[in-house]
C-alpha cells in the first residue's frame, strides 16, 4: 500500500468512522479462526455484512464455511474471531490497495428469536442477497478491538467508538461515482493540479491523474508519472451529506481550479 505524502488535511473521518465505513463498505472481507483446528484463512467469506444498532457485526456466511462451522460446534461459547476487510481502489491505479481494517472479537450463532430481526437488516442492507437458511448461517461478530491501516495512517479502535461511529454517506455510492469521474472527467481533474502551488507548475508532466478516494470531506486524487506516484487531498468548502451535496461541491472545486485558486 502506498501512503504518498501530502499535507494532512484539516479535516478528515476518524480511525473509528473509518473502519465502520469499511465493515459497511462491499470491500472484500475474510473470517479466520485464530488458532483454531478449522481455522482456514480465506475460506470463510461473508456474503454480506451489517452492524446492528448496538455495533456488533452480523454476517451471512456459507453454512460450510470454516468459521460457521466452528461457530455452530461452539454452540454459544466464547469463539474468538477476527475479520480482515481489503480496501481496493475501484479504478484502475498502481498501489490499488487503499487500507485494511481489521475486526476482532467473539463469534456466535444468531439465536432462533432474534434471527428475523438480523436477516431483515441485512435484506435492508443487501435486497438482492441471500436469506439464512439451511445453506447459510447467520453469525454475530460482538467486537472486541478494531485496527485500521489506511492512507490515512494506522490506528486502533475501542469497541465503544466503533458502535458510536457512523460510516461515510458516500461509501455505497463511492465506488461508481469514482469510476465515473474517471471515465468522463479527466480534464477537470488534471485542472486541480492548479490548486497544488508548486506541483502545479509540472501539472503536464504527469502522465496519469486518478480519482482515488472520496469522502464527506474531500476527493483523493494520485498524480503518476514512470514510477513515481503522489497523492493530493482536495477539500470540500464544507462536509456534504448525501450525493446532491457532493455534485455541488464537485462543481465548487472543478471553479476553483479553472480560477487557478
Amino acid at each position: 500500500m502506498l501512503r504518498p505524502g501530502s499535507a494532512i488535511s484539516a479535516q478528515q473521518p476518524t480511525a473509528a468512522e473509518r473502519v465502520r465505513t469499511l465493515v459497511e463498505s462491499n470491500a472484500s472481507a475474510s473470517l479466520t479462526i485464530p488458532g483454531g483446528e478449522l481455522d482456514e484463512p480465506g475460506l470463510s467469506t461473508p456474503e454480506s455484512r451489517v452492524v446492528a444498532a448496538s455495533g456488533d457485526v452480523l454476517l451471512l456466511i456459507p453454512a460450510r464455511a470454516p468459521a460457521a462451522r466452528a461457530a455452530v460446534h461452539a454452540q454459544g461459547d466464547e469463539l474468538t474471531a477476527v475479520m480482515e476487510i481489503t480496501d481496493v481502489a475501484p479504478v484502475s491505479v498502481p498501489h490499488r490497495i487503499r487500507g485494511r481494517g481489521w475486526v476482532a472479537g467473539w463469534l456466535t450463532t444468531v439465536p432462533g428469536p432474534e434471527r428475523a430481526e438480523g436477516a431483515a437488516l441485512l435484506a435492508g442492507r443487501h435486497p438482492s442477497g441471500p436469506v439464512p437458511g439451511p445453506d447459510w448461517t447467520l453469525l454475530r461478530l460482538e467486537v472486541g478491538e478494531a485496527y485500521t491501516d489506511d492512507l490515512w495512517g494506522a490506528a486502533p479502535v475501542e469497541p465503544d467508538e466503533f458502535a458510536a461511529a457512523a460510516p461515510d454517506p458516500l461509501t455505497r455510492h463511492e465506488a461508481e461515482l469514482l469510476q465515473h469521474l474517471a471515465s468522463s472527467h479527466e480534464t477537470q481533474l488534471r485542472s486541480l493540479c492548479a490548486l497544488l502551488s508548486d506541483r502545479g507548475a509540472g501539472c503536464d508532466a504527469w502522465q496519469r491523474v486518478v480519482p482515488l478516494g472520496l469522502d464527506r470531506f474531500g476527493l483523493r486524487v494520485r498524480f503518476c508519472t514512470g514510477g513515481h506516484c503522489f497523492d493530493a487531498r482536495f477539500e470540500f468548502p464544507e462536509p456534504v451529506g448525501d450525493v446532491t451535496g457532493l455534485r455541488h461541491a464537485m462543481r465548487q472545486l472543478f471553479a476553483s481550479a479553472a480560477a487557478g485558486e
